[in-house]
């Protein structure tokens, strides 16, 4: 890709761009689905989260020099009985097809962990569809595969338990 890529914290004016993003690579991770997600009801989650206006959340887009989207993650705090001692989620980490492969997933994810480490969080999961090719790139970045309750393996899901280590491995350029 020969177009300046700039990794920056989305804002409510990227709401529509975010949006169609969203929509797009959703799909395209999920092909086959019977009845993916609509616009309209990623319109409504990203508005509620843009509403939200708190420290729960944070979303970094990746942007081309012309303002398109091109991806984004988004971390949020996290708290849950069956995951102690993870505090942070990597909740949603997408790219477009064509921008996969050039290292933007692992900036993305180094983004995530700094901003997590700057908030006194130092651990983070994920929750993926087994199926979700992205799964090799996770373990690819040192993620561990979480444990259910019952002690079985969680195929898909994922957790760092050091972000300093992780971010140490990904590059912010």
């Amino acid at each position: 890709m020969s177009t300046p890529l700039v990794i920056r914290e989305a804002t409510a004016a990227d709401l529509p761009a975010l949006v169609r993003l969203h929509v797009t690579t959703w799909n395209d991770t999920y092909p086959g689905v019977r009845s993916p997600p609509t616009y309209e009801v990623r319109e409504g989650q990203w508005r509620a989260a843009f509403a939200a206006n708190d420290d729960s959340w944070f979303c970094f887009v990746v942007a081309r020099s012309d303002g398109e989207l091109v991806g984004f993650a988004k971390g949020k705090r996290y708290a849950h009985p069956d995951q102690p001692g993870y505090s942070g989620e990597l909740n949603k980490i997408y790219l477009l097809r064509e921008y996969q492969r050039l290292g933007l997933g692992r900036r993305l994810v180094g983004h995530v962990a700094r901003r997590f480490l700057g908030q006194g969080i130092s651990s983070m999961l994920l929750f993926a569809d087994a199926g979700n090719p992205a799964c090799r790139f996770y373990e690819a970045l040192g993620a561990e595969k979480l444990r259910a309750p019952d002690g079985e393996v969680s195929e898909g899901n994922y957790g760092w338990r050091d972000l300093s280590r992780l971010a140490s491995v990904c590059p912010i350029e």
